[in-house]
């Protein structure tokens, strides 16, 4: 019964002591006006220096985050939304992880928010309508400033909430004239169009394309469209046969030019909804034997920096991920600035010549 008694006693002391470690680094923990005393400057400029930091210059802006790394101050997010009724969050949700021009544009993005003072919250959906939902959903009640949504296609129930909530949202990578939100972005549909018309002043005729999925994918189903107007403009045919839609992947790429070339007569130039899928297509076409540009014309769509390395090097069009990024966080922070209000806007998607088309034999 001592013993008990005794390690009683002992685990005890061990928790006062834990609590006096606690209470002594409670009373420690440095304040708003620690740093200002450390800076020489007041408490307001403080404040201005971490929740507006465009308000302050330079210089004093450096001297105050120098002194805030030394005594090692952490702000309470709680208490800056409490004060300033914000999160001084900004919600995304992009389709997957795995397409580094979706990873460029959300870069830009972050990068762009952070010189103002924001913290950008990610989510993936994965092309999971339903689980696009529930993260908007998750956004929304964490209290986001604003939303940046990939594309103009998504549920109903997405944008009520958006409506509902009056969050003020900006879709990126889309052109539309009468979007739900502002989108900053660029014509896909215009993009495709002007390579297809290259392959036409080339001298192809039989022009086919694999195509990213266009379920839940609005750039996809535009891409394909601006390549059977183009070929309809040039009094063309649009064959069946030659137009399949495929994961993102070189080995669907691959799969996308056997099945091209399974039925007749083979396309001369293909034009692919990606330049992964543009890769799959020219990895396949070098097992088989087919020469490109020599026997088979190759674009591709995204301008990905490895594909200026490949050998040929791909024809392709640039899709202007860095600018729609920077562009879109500049005009939500804008908004929660003073009010401007956001506008649409879309870039220059340009056409980048390079080895994989020439003219037909």
């Amino acid at each position: 019964m001592l013993m008990k008694m005794t390690g009683d006693n002992n685990i005890t002391e061990v928790a006062r002591r834990t609590r006096r470690r606690r209470t002594g680094a409670a009373a420690k923990k440095p304040t708003v006006a620690d740093i200002a005393r450390a800076a020489g400057v007041s408490t307001a400029t403080v404040s201005r220096a971490l929740n507006k930091p465009d308000a302050v210059s330079a210089k004093l802006r450096n001297k105050v985050a120098r002194k805030v790394r030394e005594l090692g101050y952490v702000p309470s997010g709680a208490a800056r939304a409490l004060a300033s009724n914000r999160s001084f969050t900004i919600g995304t949700v992009i389709p997957t992880l795995n397409n580094a021009i979706f990873a460029a544009s959300v870069d830009a993005f972050e990068e762009t928010l952070s010189r103002h003072g924001y913290t950008l919250l990610v989510t993936v959906s994965n092309y999971d309508r339903p689980h696009e939902i529930e993260q908007v959903r998750r956004l929304l009640e964490r209290g986001v400033d604003g939303l940046m949504l990939i594309g103009l296609d998504h549920p109903e129930e997405v944008w009520q909430m958006i409506e509902r909530s009056a969050c003020p949202a900006v879709a990126i990578w889309g052109h539309n004239d009468k979007p739900r939100v502002p989108c900053i972005g660029f014509d896909n549909a215009a993009a495709a169009e002007h390579a297809v018309d290259h392959l036409v002043e080339l001298g192809h005729r039989r022009i086919g394309m694999v195509a990213g999925l266009s379920f839940g994918n609005d750039r996809a189903r535009a891409r394909r469209a601006g390549v059977e107007r183009a070929l309809a403009k040039h009094g063309l045919p649009v064959v069946p046969a030659l137009f399949t839609e495929k994961a993102y992947s070189h080995d669907y790429g691959r799969d996308g030019l056997t099945e091209l070339l399974s039925h007749g007569a083979p396309p001369t130039a293909i034009m692919c909804g990606n330049d992964v899928l543009a890769m799959g297509v020219m990895f396949e076409a070098r097992d088989r034997g087919i020469a490109i540009p020599d026997d088979l014309s190759v674009v591709g769509f995204d301008n990905l920096p490895i594909t200026s390395q490949l050998r040929p090097a791909l024809t392709t069009i640039e899709v202007p991920s860095v600018p729609i990024g920077m562009a879109s966080a500049n005009a939500i922070v804008a908004y929660l600035t003073d009010g401007s209000p956001i506008q649409s806007k879309s870039f220059p998607a340009p056409f980048v010549m390079r080895a994989t088309t020439q003219s037909v034999r």
